[in-house]
Formats: C-alpha cells, sequence, structure tokens
C-alpha cells in the first residue's frame, strides 16, 4: 500500500507564515509609509494566513495528540497556545507607551472566551447532537477549582489590596502571586498527567481502535517541528494585526480599545484549541474537549499572569490587573454556571445555552460599555 503523504498545505502554511512574518518585520518602515490601500491589503492577506495556519496548527496538534496520547496530547497544544499568548502580551507591552491594562483584558477575554463561549458552544453542539453528554467530574471540578483560585487571585484580589493603588500589586505582592501561579498551575499538571490522571480520562473504546488512531498521527517529529513552525508564525503575524488595529482603534478614539484588542488576540490564539475542544464534542468526547478547553484557561492565568509579571518588574512598566465592576460581575457569573453545569456530571443544551448568554453578553458590553 503506498505511503500516506502529507497534503501541500500542511508544510506551506507554516513555513511561508514564518517567512512572512520575517518580511514584514524587516519590511516595517516601507509599510507604514505605503499608501492606506496597501495597509489594507498586507492585513487582508496577513489575516487570511494567520487563520489557514491556525488549522494547519491544529491538525499537527492532534496527530502529535494521537502519538503520544491523553492528556500528553492536550497539554503540548495548551503550552503551544499559552506560549503564543505570553510572547503577543509581552511583546506589546514593550511595544511603544506603556498600556498597563492590555494583559488583563487579554487575560480575562481567554477566561470569558473558554468558561462561556467554548465550553457553551461544546455543551450546546453536543446536546444537540448526542442529547445527553457525560464527564468526570472530578477531573472538571479540579480544573475549574484551579481557574477559580487563580481568576481571583489574579483579576479580582489586586482591587482590595491597600500597598498600591486600587487595581495594582506591590512589587512583593505581584512576585508572590506570580510564584503561587506557577506553583497551582504545576500542581494542576501533575495531577493531571501523574497522580490522577484517569480523572481526565476518558475510557478507551478498544485498543484495536486506538491504535488505528495512532497509525493515522503520522510522523511525530514532522509534526511537532511544523507545530512549533505554525505557532512561531501566529505569534509574529498576530502582534503585527493587534498593533495595527490597536493604532487604528486609538485614531479612532474607541473607548474600550484596549478591551477589544485583547479580545482579538485572544480569539486568535484560542482558536486551535476552540475548533479542537468543538471537534471533540461532536465525537461524544466532551471530557476530552473540556481538558482542551479548561486546560487552557489555566495555563493563560497561570503562566501567561507571572510571565508579564516578570516584564512588568523587569522593566518597570506599570501594571493594572485588577477588572473594573460589570467585568468583575460577568467573570463571577461565568465561574458560577461552570459549577451548576458541571455538578451532575452530565450536560445538555440547555446548559450550553446558559453558557452562551453569558458570552453573548460579555462581547455586547465590549463593544457597548
Amino acid at each position: 500500500m503506498a505511503a500516506h503523504r502529507r497534503p501541500i498545505g500542511q508544510y506551506l502554511f507554516p513555513i511561508v507564515s514564518l517567512g512572512l512574518a520575517a518580511l514584514i518585520h524587516f519590511g516595517a518602515a516601507s509599510i507604514e509609509h505605503s499608501p492606506l490601500s496597501i495597509k489594507i491589503l498586507a492585513l487582508i492577506v496577513v489575516a487570511i494566513f494567520i487563520f489557514a495556519t491556525v488549522f494547519v496548527v491544529l491538525h499537527h496538534a492532534e496527530a502529535v495528540a494521537l502519538r503520544l496520547g491523553e492528556p500528553y496530547g492536550t497539554l503540548l497544544l495548551t503550552f503551544s497556545v499559552t506560549a503564543i499568548e505570553a510572547s503577543v502580551i509581552v511583546s506589546m507591552m514593550l511595544h511603544g507607551e506603556n498600556n498597563p491594562t492590555l494583559a488583563r483584558e487579554s487575560v480575562f477575554s481567554t477566561v470569558m472566551i473558554v468558561c462561556a463561549g467554548v465550553v457553551g458552544v461544546c455543551l450546546t453542539l453536543g446536546g444537540l447532537k448526542h442529547r445527553y453528554q457525560d464527564i468526570k467530574r472530578q477531573g472538571t471540578n479540579a480544573s475549574l477549582a484551579v481557574i477559580m483560585a487563580l481568576t481571583v487571585l489574579t483579576l479580582i484580589l489586586p482591587n482590595y489590596t491597600l500597598a498600591t493603588s486600587p487595581g495594582t500589586f506591590s512589587t512583593s505582592q505581584l512576585a508572590f502571586v506570580s510564584v503561587l501561579s506557577i506553583l497551582l498551575y504545576g500542581a494542576f499538571v501533575f495531577a493531571q498527567m501523574v497522580r490522577h490522571r484517569g480523572d481526565f480520562i476518558e475510557d478507551l473504546t478498544s485498543s484495536a481502535e486506538h491504535e488505528a488512531h495512532v497509525s493515522e498521527g503520522g510522523k511525530v517529529t514532522t509534526s511537532v517541528l511544523l507545530l512549533f513552525a505554525g505557532l512561531a508564525g501566529i505569534v509574529l503575524l498576530t502582534e503585527q494585526v493587534a498593533g495595527s488595529i490597536e493604532n487604528g482603534l486609538e485614531f479612532l478614539q474607541v473607548i474600550q480599545a484596549d478591551a477589544i484588542v485583547g479580545f482579538f488576540v485572544a480569539t486568535l490564539v484560542l482558536m486551535p484549541e476552540a475548533v479542537s475542544a468543538v471537534r471533540a464534542a461532536l465525537n461524544n468526547e466532551l471530557q476530552r474537549g473540556l481538558n482542551v478547553a479548561l486546560g487552557s484557561a489555566c495555563a493563560t492565568i497561570g503562566l501567561t499572569i507571572p510571565a508579564i509579571g516578570a516584564a512588568s518588574l523587569l522593566t518597570g512598566r506599570s501594571l493594572t490587573l485588577g477588572l473594573g465592576p460589570g467585568d468583575t460581575v460577568l467573570l463571577i457569573l461565568a465561574l458560577a454556571v461552570s459549577i451548576v453545569s458541571f455538578g451532575t456530571g452530565r450536560t445538555t443544551m440547555l446548559t450550553g445555552l446558559v453558557h452562551l448568554v453569558v458570552f453573548v453578553t460579555y462581547l455586547f458590553l465590549i463593544f457597548v460599555p
């Protein structure tokens, strides 16, 4: 039987995305002085390559996941996407004038997109197709507990500390919370991979089927290299697009420019995980979908906050993490709904619709505060 050949696009898009990012970076000055039509055309081309590369990255991530097995494949994708977001946020923090709230908006957007948007779509579509779907409460509740602790410590607590102005941490407080975040996320990964691995894994249907899936994984080394090449291209291209959008919103004097940019960055970098989670839910593998979605939220807070905290401490740029009253209410509502949705161990379309209502409200208030 002839060997399976990869479509050329699986090689092309990660490599071309990296090359396009390098071309834009070194030719940034010439693009900056180009006519408006050229700038718009360049943004459209970059956006097309970003979206195409996202789906190629998803394919390679799933191929690696099939080879490594769960939860290692899911963790690899989670770490990769978190590295993207942390890199984009830090680079935008260090670009131009200080923007103390951009990191907060990006992290908050990630949590809302995951806990309200992605989870809502998974439960709704999975419920429509399969009527009822079962989950493992131990693993899901563990993920949710980590998310709740990290979000409150990093996005709500800064509004109530006394050492500095509301919404900010002092140097020692920021370092303390960053270390706690890393330790808590490390404990979560240890539980997911070693100590309580069975709480996060759905039962395999059969060893023969599992072996068939593994055989579809292809050469894992090639997939890993193309995965990281694609992720690097997404990082660099997203930074370029986000920077242009931020400049445009500032020129138009949009009220919540940071919130819009944060949502845009979070949406782009979460797209591979979001599509992977929805596919899993449609295949009646809801637990795997929730592992991907909730794991990304845990990693975003547990790893991105320490990264931007370190950047803030090293560069001396101020960092505002505390959410405003309206965002705080939405965050608490999304977490509370998640507790109720996962409490019985069985989900339906109705529980998914409740999550989507919260998500649509969040989207509406970004543009109509």
